[in-house]
């Protein structure tokens, strides 16, 4: 059955391909226009504030934090009835080194606050964090598909793997569009959505300049 949406879209295909091009577009807006300059990384507000310019245009559940259970495969996500305190205490987590920010990372996939755009908010959550208090960001398109996807699946019981992951695609090049939009398509492709690439999205929209970075 086709997730409920603003599009009136009732098929899965045309509907994963608008949400590509329309949440895409938004993230890549996020970067270029300095909203997430506004936010305070780390917070619950940052995390739902993210998800809902990435997905307002096509989910009413956009920015809201779920009220139901969610599971994949025999593993269950924070339960609903207890999901608001877990945010609040994983809104505390210190983010004051590398380690900690990924640790606080982790602990948010495993609340999975969203009924849908989980992965893709967190992992712009944690680059805004990373940004912030490191001057790094991520270059998702360093880090292998399948060695993320197990990472996380191991991190409640070992973080090692996705941290080290995470450590080796850190840049310092943190105006540089073309590295984001890169960034973003692998991290989409995480997730299956492979469409379209960032850059061709945002033609017409994009810096006149790449601000001296490529």
């Amino acid at each position: 059955m086709t997730l409920e949406n603003r599009l009136g879209i009732m098929d899965d295909v045309k509907l994963a391909h608008e949400e590509e091009r329309l949440s895409k577009t938004a993230a890549l807006l996020m970067y270029r226009d300095g909203a997430l300059d506004t936010l305070e990384s780390g917070t619950v507000h940052a995390l739902t504030s993210i998800h809902r310019a990435l997905f307002c245009t096509i989910y009413d559940f956009a920015g809201k934090i779920r009220t139901v259970n969610l599971a994949k495969g025999s593993f269950r996500f924070a339960s609903a009835l207890y999901l608001g305190s877990a945010l609040k205490s994983i809104e505390k987590m210190p983010q004051d080194g590398f380690e900690r920010i990924l640790e606080k990372y982790v602990e948010m996939n495993v609340a999975h606050p969203f009924r849908e755009g989980n992965g893709r908010s967190g992992r712009i959550w944690l680059d805004h964090m990373l940004r912030r208090n490191l001057g790094f960001t991520v270059d998702w398109s360093k880090i292998d598909r399948e060695d993320y996807l197990l990472a996380m699946e191991r991190s409640p019981v070992r973080d090692v793997e996705i941290k080290a992951l995470v450590r080796e695609a850190l840049s310092d090049r943190l105006d540089s569009f073309t590295l984001l939009a890169r960034g973003i398509d692998a991290s989409y492709a995480y997730e299956g959505y492979a469409a379209y690439r960032a850059e061709d999205l945002v033609k017409g929209i994009r810096p006149s300049a790449d601000r001296g970075a490529k």
